[in-house]
């Protein structure tokens, strides 16, 4: 396994875009930090981001993976990229002609997806450690290190979304179109769910229950948004009468069917590159 992410990771290096993607990829993530010298003043009141609580622990555990996981489509340009140009360059052929199996180059893939989840998500708990100490009213550590679940669905999450950028790189054998099928594929579950929740289901959660079983719904339900949990955001509901009955808990349900689809992408690419000629 050593052998084969270590050529994975030369080719990856060796190539600039996927280079500068990558730097560029960990570099943002630490701008993540420049919200604690967000203010916006309004009017006579004056609103300091790092006050609001965003990064006490262990709040800060469901902000920053829900932050970070935003940003998984620079990694996702460079996953899709890394498969296009096993294609263009012949880098594919080449290695089944020096003794690498079929199955040993897409595990080579998968190996190189979860290596890319697990430093991002080892990138974001030391951030987020760093920022909580920094900025948080409870550094117990009972508290620190509670609900670290949130990191646990982060990791998935990206594992899941690499493999599908992966299957589409595989499938479409070019860049560019790989990475329209994915904003097509958005662009497609966005309006099934309108559909579903406002035309044919608009009164019940029979909608909501079979988005969960699409791919990239699946994911994003991992990590539901932070920012209604936070006290102003209660204040302001509860001047205005509204009830927050949100679910903002990490399910085993919900990584089960990640895992599920991711398991389906990379069966799925290895029976393509299986059955293709190279």
């Amino acid at each position: 396994m050593k052998r084969l992410l270590t050529i994975e990771l030369k080719k990856i290096w060796k190539n600039r875009a996927s280079r500068v993607l990558t730097i560029s990829y960990f570099v943002i993530l630490s701008f993540i930090a420049l919200i604690a010298s967000i203010k916006f003043n309004l009017g006579n009141f004056q609103l300091h981001l790092a006050d609001q609580g965003i990064f006490n622990f262990p709040y800060i555990w469901h902000f920053t993976t829900y932050i970070a996981a935003i940003l998984k489509f620079f990694l996702g340009i460079v996953i899709v990229s890394m498969m296009a140009n096993e294609y263009s360059y012949g880098t594919l052929k080449q290695n089944l002609i020096d003794g690498m199996s079929k199955q040993e180059f897409v595990l080579s893939k998968f190996l190189t997806v979860v290596l890319f989840a697990l430093t991002s998500t080892v990138f974001i708990f030391l951030m987020s450690l760093i920022l909580g100490y920094s900025f948080s009213s409870y550094t117990e550590i009972g508290i620190v290190f509670s609900q670290m679940e949130y990191l646990l669905a982060y990791f998935f999450k990206l594992v899941g979304f690499f493999s599908f950028c992966l299957f589409l790189g595989v499938l479409v054998k070019r860049s560019a179109f790989a990475i329209g099928f994915l904003f097509v594929w958005n662009i497609v579950e966005g309006i099934a769910k309108g559909v579903l929740t406002f035309k044919i289901f608009p009164k019940s959660e029979t909608a909501a229950y079979i988005m969960q079983f699409f791919p990239l719904e699946s994911m994003s339900n991992l990590i539901v948004e932070p920012f209604t949990k936070l006290s102003i955001i209660k204040n302001i509901k509860t001047t205005i009468g509204a009830t927050d009955v949100k679910d903002y808990d990490v399910h085993f349900y919900t990584i089960l069917i990640v895992l599920v689809w991711t398991t389906i992408f990379i069966f799925l690419s290895y029976k393509i590159i299986q059955k293709r000629d190279l």
